[in-house]
């Protein structure tokens, strides 16, 4: 069993608001991984006297913490705990009723002997490879099954961050752990796994190198930080002139990828458990 995380940021001008963990317990029995997208707050103005990192630092602390100490909690029950006590850290001084209170998707999973938990909330992904090679991508496509025109302004999506026919992210409301999509998978049926942020899922999402399988495949062979390595360059290829593959014609994977910029931060892990 072996583990590899990397991040990297998007500009060495600002922090890098992702966060990852890997634990694995001395005894080698399971393990659990954590990786958090901090939402940037397009405007200044988001109640709160805290950057994205702090918030981030803290949730993904948490979320490491509680997975790995606590196996009778579910991760739906994890993440709650978790935005609790974050919430809980700044609830004295910032306003968390704030639609852009910092906030972060997640992407996480936890096995054991037995079974392979996981829990993805908004525009993360979670990667399950089975022994045969296959691969199942865990999504939550809430934010992709809103029309572009819809987001198209600041007070739009506001209207539909966090609300019911909108989209979901980790904030300062420890109910939305019950909207994340979650699930378990036989221990024997997985082989490997990886957690990313929608950074490093560009590779498939955004600039369609591969599907989810060729995406493991890299992982498999090149590490996380080949990944990384390759997000990189297709996006310095963009930054030299050239389109972005909408541009070209080609369509986004799922309806996923419809907004981004020039480089963003990415962050992936990658778990071999057999």
């Amino acid at each position: 069993m072996r583990t590899e995380t990397v991040t990297l940021p998007g500009s060495p001008e600002r922090p890098n608001e992702d966060w990852a963990a890997a634990a694995l317990p001395a005894s080698g029995a399971g393990g659990t991984v954590v990786v958090l997208d901090g939402v940037t707050p397009p405007v200044d103005d988001d109640g709160c006297v805290h950057d994205v990192p702090w918030y981030t630092a803290r949730l993904g602390g948490a979320l490491t913490e509680l997975s790995a100490s606590r196996p009778e909690m579910t991760l739906a029950e994890i993440l709650a705990a978790a935005i609790r006590r974050t919430a809980d850290a700044h609830r004295g001084t910032c306003d968390l009723s704030h639609v852009r209170t910092p906030q972060a998707t997640v992407s996480m999973a936890r096995w054991d002997g037995a079974t392979v938990e996981h829990l993805v909330l908004s525009d993360a992904v979670l990667l399950l490879q089975a022994p045969d090679g296959s691969v199942r991508a865990v999504l939550d496509d809430r934010l992709a099954r809103i029309p572009d025109e819809t987001l198209r302004s600041l007070e739009a999506t506001d209207l539909l961050r966090n609300r019911e026919g909108g989209f979901f992210t980790a904030a300062a409301d420890p109910a939305v752990a019950d909207l994340a999509v979650t699930g378990t998978t036989p221990r024997a049926e997985v082989r490997a796994l990886a957690a990313l942020s929608d950074g490093a899922a560009r590779w498939v999402e955004l600039f369609g190198e591969g599907d989810w399988a060729d995406c493991f495949g890299v992982l498999d062979k090149e590490g996380a930080h080949g990944l990384l390595r390759r997000v990189r360059a297709l996006e310095t290829r963009r930054e030299g002139g050239a389109p972005w593959p909408q541009e070209q014609g080609a369509p986004a994977t799922a309806g996923r990828v419809r907004r981004w910029k020039l480089h963003d931060d990415a962050t992936a892990v990658y778990a071999l458990l057999s």
